[in-house]
């Protein structure tokens, strides 16, 4: 991957899209133009034993009108690789080659745990809306990337 650090986001004007990915669905957001606010932007239900979804991916990013990708990445409590962020870095890697638009890797550790805090402390249920916390993960996901990015600090493992 390109290796991009954070403070690129907010280099480059347009909207990124967030990519939360999950076993059984993507979560997704994407920042407005200016780079300063994310905002839910739905989910992508996975099928067992299907190849990963970049298609649906890359047209998503093409509607959305996205400049670039933000792709959280799935570390181990002690920041190590596990199964699925080496999933997540060859998903990057293919989209990437397939749209030529820049994919940051951002440490995902919490958002979803950050997101279910959110809709319960808000008096919300989460019973039977997988997707929306997904989405609000990713929401969470691309609001730390563009903070990071603001704040001038790094927020992507590097490649």
């Amino acid at each position: 991957m390109s290796g991009e650090s954070a403070d690129v986001v907010t280099q480059r004007l347009g909207r990124y899209l967030a990519v939360d990915w999950g076993e059984r669905r993507i979560g997704l957001a994407v920042s407005d133009p200016s780079g300063t606010i994310a905002s839910p932007a739905g989910h992508i239900v996975r099928r067992a034993g299907k190849r990963p979804p970049i298609a649906e991916l890359v047209r998503r990013a093409q509607v959305l009108d996205a400049r670039g990708f933000v792709l959280g990445l799935p570390l181990d409590e002690n920041a190590g690789e596990t199964d699925r962020s080496r999933e997540v870095r060859n998903v990057g890697a293919a989209l990437e080659s397939r749209t030529g638009l820049p994919v940051l890797l951002v440490d995902e550790r919490y958002t979803t745990a950050i997101a279910l805090r959110a809709v319960r402390e808000l008096g919300g249920e989460t019973r039977g809306r997988q997707g929306d916390v997904d989405a609000l993960a990713a929401t969470v996901l691309l609001q730390h990337a563009l903070r990071s990015a603001e704040l001038g600090g790094a927020a992507e493992e590097d490649a």
